[in-house]
């Protein structure tokens, strides 16, 4: 079953190809595309730029090429995790950092910038962005703040435990790049976003820190944040100074006129990765259950509610092969030096609890990479357990020094795909039989 597993992860992420979503939104016919239930005619502008950033920066850029052209050419910036597997012709590419920014994702925010300030009202922007992206570009709204500042504020802020949407609020009013401000750059032009979201549905504006969309959180919100995860003591001089003396700049709110022509639209979101999952268990004989209600939870709660709502499937079900899935992330703070990330520290959570029990449990990012280990993911049976302590291996030890990585490695069931091109939000699935 754990190969049933992972052969219905695969299936899932089949499901999600970025080239055929993007088509159907746009459904150019000649020079006319679909954007928000209205229609654009690409003639009726003088240029056509595209800036594509995050983990599906590549997918979603060629895509938009294979869309518009030979008609319509494109003027793109392109940033992401590694360098582009093909070259993409009139489009300047850059590796940004992630999980934290680097040399070059400053490069890439300045590039950014400079070429959205030369836009007008005849520019028609194309916005494709995905997660990672809030790393992958970056430029200081301050002066005084280094690189190596951002770089100390962004690892206090993922080790910290905090959910995505409140590290984005400190690094949209830290940064020139994030928070409506890459919409403000040319406010004259006509701005057409497709996103693909790794964070929870209607916090879209949280999506590698927002930088095309009115930012409904504040200042006020960031200082909050900051004290409630103490983390002053973890920040560089220079943004302590920022904080101490309440100098953060505000970012564009609604209403503002940088908005008014401008479309943001989620080109995938969690019910795209569960609706896949779920074709795709249906097609292997299962019993399927979306439940998407344990985002941002521990991993400890969210293993327990998810067990439970599995055997209550299983109990209504008998003699049934039955699956839930579950998308979204959980909440697992850093408390070792070890490898691993959120979805092999929920999978080795479960192990105990499954012991013994005709139950298996996978959780892996549809990225391809879970925190900083090379894995996507594991997964898990009934017998692990057993596995695992003949062998030497404590998992108690393994979660408490946040190392889950080796854990799954040295009994061969981390799940590794590289990365996918894609990025949506983790998926998990449980089986029961």
């Amino acid at each position: 079953m754990k190969k049933v597993a992972q052969h219905l992860f695969l299936q899932t992420l089949t499901g999600i190809q970025i080239p055929t979503v993007l088509a159907r939104k746009l459904n150019r016919e000649g020079s006319v595309i679909q954007v928000a239930g209205g229609i654009v005619d690409l003639q009726d502008f003088r240029e056509i730029v595209a800036i594509s950033f995050g983990k599906a920066s590549f997918a979603m850029a060629e895509a938009l090429n294979d869309i518009l052209a030979p008609e319509f050419q494109v003027e793109g910036i392109l940033v992401g995790p590694d360098f582009p597997p093909r070259a993409l012709p009139t489009w300047k590419s850059f590796v940004g950092g992630h999980p934290l920014p680097t040399k070059e994702s400053f490069a890439a925010g300045r590039a950014i910038l400079d070429r959205l300030a030369r836009c007008g009202e005849r520019s028609l922007v194309f916005f494709l962005i995905s997660g990672g992206g809030s790393a992958m570009v970056e430029q200081s709204l301050h002066d005084g703040i280094t690189l190596g500042d951002f770089q100390k504020l962004h690892f206090a802020l993922v080790t910290c435990g905090a959910p995505i949407e409140e590290i984005n609020v400190i690094r949209k009013h830290l940064s020139a790049t994030k928070g409506g401000r890459l919409a403000a750059a040319a406010p004259r032009a006509m701005k057409i976003t497709f996103a693909i979201s790794d964070v929870p549905e209607g916090q879209e504006s949280a999506l590698a820190s927002g930088p095309t969309l009115p930012d409904p959180t504040t200042v006020q919100d960031a200082e909050q944040i900051v004290r409630a995860y103490d983390l002053l003591p973890r920040l560089p001089p220079s943004i302590c100074a920022l904080l101490e003396r309440r100098a953060l700049s505000e970012t564009p709110k609604p209403g503002e006129p940088a908005f008014a022509r401008s479309h943001f639209e989620l080109l995938l979101r969690t019910h795209d990765l569960t609706h896949a999952c779920h074709h795709a268990c249906e097609g292997e004989g299962f019993i399927c259950l979306a439940d998407n209600s344990t985002d941002n939870w521990p991993i400890e709660k969210a293993a327990d509610h998810l067990l439970a709502q599995l055997e209550a499937l299983k109990k209504d079900n008998p003699g049934r092969r039955v699956a839930l899935m579950a998308g979204g992330e959980v909440s697992s703070p850093v408390t070792g030096e070890g490898i691993g990330g959120r979805n092999l520290a929920f999978v080795l959570a479960c192990v105990p609890k499954i012991a013994g029990r005709k139950i298996t449990v996978l959780s892996a990012g549809t990225d391809g990479i879970d925190g900083n280990s090379p894995a996507a993911g594991a997964v898990a049976d009934g017998e692990t357990l057993q596995r695992a302590r003949a062998a030497g291996l404590e998992p108690s030890e393994f979660l408490c020094r946040s190392d889950a990585y080796n854990f799954f490695k040295l009994l061969d069931d981390a799940i590794i795909t590289g990365p996918t091109g894609n990025n949506l939000r983790d998926l998990r699935i449980l089986l029961a039989y």
